[in-house]
């Protein structure tokens, strides 16, 4: 499902730092893996090139037999729309937009602007704890309520490529532990592939399996 090949990224050019120096990494349908690795290894930089939002400086990235790092922009952006959800530290939740249509967005971006787009982005609202707030806004929201949004938002349209970073940093203990049972099982139910990077090893074994990213690549974590 998601092979990454000899994955290299510098910054500050050719003569620059190397954050990624051929990382290689095969993952199959329904594998849900986590990344662990120091402050400024790289990981999430290793997510944002196997999502496309960033380019390599060498190597492959390859999902479900399409090469990504082929792509042009525009079909790189159709892909991601269809197939990819991401978990920014970040969040990104729309500001302008209630939690409905923060959540359902992904698929209206797919032309599903219906009721069953309402329906299963309000049955994610509930997956994670937030059922009946649909028609709040994101000001009213904490932190972890927005972290929760966008988690759902990355889930709702199924994609078959999920990627997460720090997903858990901003909630509790309990609501941590259910969201990434949530993660792990939404990912394994649709044969996708999930990749979770986090700096909590407790996090970490939630995942299939721990990997630690070196500046020598990734190695299993022991």
């Amino acid at each position: 499902m998601l092979e990454i090949s000899n994955l290299s990224r510098r910054f500050g050019g050719p003569g620059g730092r190397a954050v990624l120096d051929r990382v290689s990494l095969q993952l199959p349908a329904g594998s849900y893996v986590a990344v662990v690795g120091e402050s400024g290894v790289g990981k999430s930089t290793l997510l944002n090139l196997v999502a496309g939002l960033d380019r390599p400086d060498g190597g492959r990235v390859v999902v479900g037999g399409t090469e990504l790092t082929a792509l042009d922009e525009e079909a790189l952006t159709c892909w991601r729309r269809d197939h990819l959800g991401f978990v920014f530290q970040a969040f990104h939740v729309l500001p302008h937009l209630d939690l409905l249509g923060n959540v359902a967005l992904p698929l209206w971006l797919q032309g599903r602007r219906d009721q069953g787009a309402d329906a299963a982005a309000a049955m994610m609202l509930d997956a994670v704890g937030l059922g009946g707030r649909e028609r709040s806004w994101p000001a009213e929201l904490s932190g972890g309520e927005l972290q929760r949004v966008a988690i759902a938002r990355a889930l709702v349209h199924r994609p078959r490529l999920v990627l997460a970073d720090e997903p858990t940093g901003n909630l509790d203990p309990y609501r941590a532990g259910s969201i990434l049972t949530l993660l792990r099982e939404r990912v394994r139910a649709a044969g996708a592939t999930g990749i979770l990077v986090t700096h909590s090893l407790e996090a970490a074994a939630t995942a299939d399996r721990v990997l630690r990213l070196e500046p020598g690549g990734l190695v299993p974590c022991s």
